[in-house]
């Protein structure tokens, strides 16, 4: 029989587990690393910023006094310093039994980074380099996970992933779509990569999760989320609709901790047409579900960040 609603008491004790979150100083990354580490996990918080890693570790132990915390600094829109982030996990951790790709951005005007699009390059191309380079140590572990948090927006209307036009030269850059492609291709790596363990026969799932109208900062740097979207009437979206960062993190945590979790299940708040409620397993959609869509991606990822996966034990 199905749960009415999966809330923090199903979080099971994490003790002995070591977890990487990316962009955890805020919003969804800090409450996801927060509720981790109050059931015992080490967690490392993976942030752009070291000052404010170090601000949210000392807001973390608020609640979990005895948290086991650390950092690594880490900026996706930058291939030196993903490799550079790898290489010092790789040194510190035998196995890391959860990786989350919690960390995005969104960019009102288009900014170029090796010649793609910033919005691509930091939600996409750089969970995928980061993941690749730690692949094998969530292999090492006996349960690894490797959680990938998309949005929404991939049931506003995308009929296709679009990877032929990444500098946009040949369309006019619209802020939304941008963001709206990348999430999109957050939840088509998600399955792919889980395609790809499961003919390699690993013991590690890849699974995915989106928050809804989560109440964060995303979008700061265009104006917050109504400015972001630049349409008034999206106003209810963080208004009466809105829900708690850390309600919207219960979908990342399902999808993280729950062990009734397969590899390729997506979960998001269930009610209001995925905006608010509680975390439940969701359709993916024909899109994301597309094998081709997702050996495509794959391939444009490899391509772009030179970043090729082992599946090795």
């Amino acid at each position: 029989m199905a749960r009415a609603r999966w809330t923090t008491t199903e979080i099971p004790d994490q003790r002995g587990r070591s977890v990487v979150v990316t962009g955890a100083n805020s919003g969804l990354g800090f409450e996801t690393a927060r509720m981790l580490a109050e059931r015992g996990a080490h967690v490392v918080l993976a942030c752009r910023n070291p000052e404010r890693a170090t601000a949210a570790a000392e807001a973390i132990r608020v609640t979990a006094p005895d948290a086991e915390l650390s950092s690594v600094q880490l900026d996706l829109a930058d291939a030196q310093s993903i490799r550079a982030a790898a290489g010092e996990l790789r040194e510190r951790l035998a196995r890391i039994d959860l990786l989350i790709n919690n960390a995005g951005a969104a960019f009102g005007e288009l900014s170029l980074v090796d010649g793609i699009d910033r919005t691509f390059v930091t939600n996409q191309l750089g969970p995928f380099a980061f993941t690749g380079l730690l692949l094998d140590r969530v292999l090492a572990a006996p349960a690894g996970r490797v959680v990938t948090v998309s949005s929404n927006v991939p049931f506003q209307g995308l009929t296709e992933l679009e990877l032929d036009d990444l500098a946009y030269t040949r369309r006019a850059y619209g802020r939304w779509h941008a963001y709206s492609q990348s999430k999109l291709a957050n939840l088509v790596f998600a399955l792919e990569l889980q395609r790809r363990l499961t003919a390699a026969d690993a013991k590690t799932i890849a699974a995915a999760a989106h928050p809804g109208g989560a109440d964060t900062s995303f979008g700061s740097n265009t104006g917050g989320l109504v400015g972001f979207l630049g349409s008034k009437p999206l106003r209810w979206l963080t208004g009466s609709l809105a829900i708690p960062a850390a309600q919207g993190a219960l979908t990342t945590m399902r999808a993280a901790v729950d062990p009734e979790v397969r590899g390729g299940d997506f979960y998001g708040p269930d009610r209001v047409k995925g905006f608010r409620g509680w975390p439940t397993r969701i359709d993916p959609g024909p899109v994301a579900g597309d094998a081709e869509v997702g050996a495509r991606l794959w391939a444009a990822c490899e391509q772009y960040t030179g970043v090729e996966y082992s599946f090795g034990a």
